[in-house]
């Protein structure tokens, strides 16, 4: 079964890291993206059963009521397995009551939650003001059990020390499942533009190394590149990339695989908005496929499990590929934790040999 990803690209406060809430924080926008969606969905989505939703952006919980209500009525059109995993991305800040409600309403099951820091001078740098964190995640858990936080590090001027603050914090608000997220500074946004300098690479790895160490003493499991979660929390939606599984993408700028064809969906609001969705597309050949499948498996932790490989590509790993540079155990090659960090230049190396 596939999953769903839906994009909400929209903001009603400037973030920090999104073209699309900069330039399009518009009501009447926001109805005329949502209809398209609905259309896009209704042309494309092949009536099949789904495992996971997942609604992302932008900040999906900063629409209103009403628009709110058009958003699901979309995703009503979608089959849901029994055992579905529904995602819904919030804002900190937009979080009350008649939100929860709502979303729990609406299939919601699972909350991911920007939070990103308690630092308030990072929080600053950020463009973000956080206030009532650890009352609003309590608020959230009496309606959801499966929450997950987002954790920013790498901030110029930040410390050791913040760092350490931080994961205390989010240690505190006991959620099973932490995604964390070194500081990149994308065109065109507010800190590029501003010419704010990112902090040293080696004090980074440090960084990311002590959250490994804290947040494994604290019994979260270490089981993507940039996530960590307590038993049986794994984020179901994103294991789907990472196995190289089907997915739909639908909304501006989103991607998706479908019958074995990757595409990606234009960045131009007005080109979505009239009809002129789909931006690219690639029908995959095997070697592509297999290519994916090692580029996107080991980002996991436990890496490409050779049985099911062989399963999918009526191959052997050691047929296709140099893995000479990769660990093994009994069933599954995987980038050893000491060098997890630098994953991307192991798997540049990785494709260019093969």
């Amino acid at each position: 079964m596939r999953g769903v990803y839906i994009h909400v690209p929209f903001c009603k406060s400037i973030c920090t890291y999104c073209d699309f809430c900069k330039m399009y924080k518009n009501d009447d926008l926001i109805k005329k993206y949502l209809k398209k969606l609905s259309f896009e969905v209704e042309e494309n989505y092949l009536n099949d059963v789904i495992k996971t939703i997942y609604i992302g952006g932008g900040t999906p919980s900063c629409l209103s009521k009403n628009e709110l209500k058009s958003l699901f009525k979309i995703t009503k059109k979608i089959k849901l397995s029994k055992n579905y995993e529904f995602t819904f991305e919030c804002n900190i800040n937009d979080i009350n009551e008649n939100l929860l409600m709502f979303l729990k309403e609406n299939n919601v099951n699972r909350l991911s939650i920007g939070v990103e820091s308690f630092n308030e001078k990072l929080l600053k740098i950020m463009g973000r003001k956080n206030t009532d964190v650890a009352k609003k995640i309590k608020l959230a858990k009496s309606y959801f059990s499966n929450i997950n936080v987002d954790l920013i590090y790498g901030l110029n001027n930040e410390t050791m020390d913040d760092l350490d603050d931080d994961l205390k914090n989010f240690l505190k608000l006991d959620v099973p499942h932490i995604s964390i997220y070194c500081l990149i500074l994308e065109d065109n946004t507010i800190l590029k533009i501003n010419n704010y300098q990112e902090l040293d690479s080696d004090i980074e790895r440090q960084m990311y190394d002590r959250i490994r160490k804290v947040l494994r003493k604290n019994d979260y499991i270490h089981y993507e590149i940039s996530n960590f979660c307590k038993k049986n929390y794994h984020s179901r939606h994103n294991m789907i990339y990472w196995n190289n599984e089907e997915y739909y993408g639908f909304g501006l700028g989103a991607g998706g695989f479908i019958n074995n064809i990757r595409y990606e969906n234009t960045r131009s609001i007005n080109n979505y908005l009239k009809g002129k969705i789909r931006l690219e597309e690639e029908k995959l050949d095997e070697k592509t496929n297999m290519e994916n499948e090692m580029i996107l498996g080991l980002r996991k932790i436990n890496g490409v499990s050779r049985k099911k490989f062989y399963k999918k590509y009526h191959k052997n790993i050691e047929e296709v590929f140099d893995v000479s540079k990769l660990n093994k155990n009994n069933n599954n090659y995987y980038i050893s934790k000491k060098y997890i960090y630098v994953e991307n230049s192991i798997l540049t190396d990785f494709i260019d040999k093969n």
